[in-house]
């Protein structure tokens, strides 16, 4: 049984497409990379947008916010649903939270903020 041949490394390839000396194949180009994006105005993600929400709702409040619960943009800009801690107790699912609606404009800046709703921690939303 013949011993195998160890494998050969591959050189790096030039993009200039000009054969390869030792095995007079074209190299290939490396692909095209794409311009950058045109700058926009406006938030440039949902992730900036979620903490954007959470962060100016906090600032208003004087609570940190729990979490974002959902978000979807809209005709104005963007549209979150926040949940803050209210009430904090012992045991901790019995501290109170509240849902906030916070909507933005298209730069991110809040608009209008409302609660929707308020709960017990330990709750569970059950189907109706």
């Amino acid at each position: 049984m013949a011993a195998a041949e160890p494998a050969r490394r591959r050189r790096p390839e030039d993009d200039d497409g000009a054969p390869d000396a030792q095995t007079s194949r074209p190299r290939r180009k490396a692909p095209a990379r794409r311009a950058p994006a045109p700058a926009r105005s406006g938030v440039t993600g949902a992730a900036a947008a979620m903490r954007l929400a959470a962060g100016q709702l906090a600032q208003l409040l004087g609570r940190t916010p729990e979490s974002v619960s959902s978000l979807r943009p809209t005709e104005e800009g963007w549209e979150a649903q926040v949940e803050v801690v209210e009430l904090e107790r012992i045991p901790d699912t019995t501290s109170v939270l509240a849902s906030y609606r916070v909507s933005m404009d298209e730069d991110g800046e809040l608009i209008s903020y409302e609660r929707t709703r308020r709960y017990s921690r330990g709750m569970i939303d059950r189907p109706a």
